[in-house]
């Protein structure tokens, strides 16, 4: 048994290192950049060794995106247990916009590359569904008689929307906070 447990640590080790050294790349160069010759190169590990954990790098990017939802919900979690009742749509809409803006590969995974993953019908991951809930919270405080569903759909589609806009500088730089503002006030109906 000893044996077996020294090997599911190394593997549980490797399959770490291959999925933080792809975010650094990602991060460091953006996802092009990501390979399995340039992550064997990186981990000094063999391209097999990568396939034996990841079948492909969509899956590896899946992975990655999975990892992310999980870290989304965490930080809006937190942000909405720290704000009061009436502030916690701006507390969620400034830690989304804070995630999206600390780590854009990480955030690219997560909602611009093809992935398999899907927020619609009754299989969806665990992570994915965590984030909505946070969000849904949140809105939830603020909906009045609003439909919730609607109302948080729309929140998301704002926030990605700012935060696509303003990574690729379209938008006037310096007026995130007015912008995020405007959105709570109009949702507040």
């Amino acid at each position: 048994m000893g044996t077996e447990d020294r090997r599911l640590r190394e593997r549980s080790t490797r399959h770490r290192l291959i999925l933080d050294t792809a975010r650094a790349l990602a991060e460091r160069e953006g996802w092009e950049a990501v390979t399995t010759r340039r992550l064997a190169a990186e981990i000094e590990y063999s391209q097999p060794v990568i396939y034996k954990h990841f079948a492909s790098l969509d899956d590896l990017t899946e992975a990655v995106a999975l990892e992310g939802f999980g870290e989304l919900a965490e930080a809006l979690g937190q942000a909405r247990r720290a704000a009061g009742p009436g502030d916690a749509v701006h507390a969620v809409a400034r830690a989304y916009t804070a995630f999206a803006a600390a780590g854009p590969a990480l955030y690219d995974a997560m909602f611009t590359r093809a992935t398999r993953l899907r927020f619609g019908g009754d299989d969806i991951p665990e992570q994915l569904a965590a984030g909505y809930i946070e969000l849904h919270q949140a809105v939830a405080t603020i909906a009045g008689d609003q439909d919730v569903e609607t109302l948080t759909e729309v929140f998301w589609a704002a926030l990605h929307g700012l935060t696509a806009l303003t990574r690729n500088q379209r938008l006037r730089p310096g007026h995130e906070d007015e912008r995020i503002d405007l959105l709570v006030s109009r949702l507040r109906g």
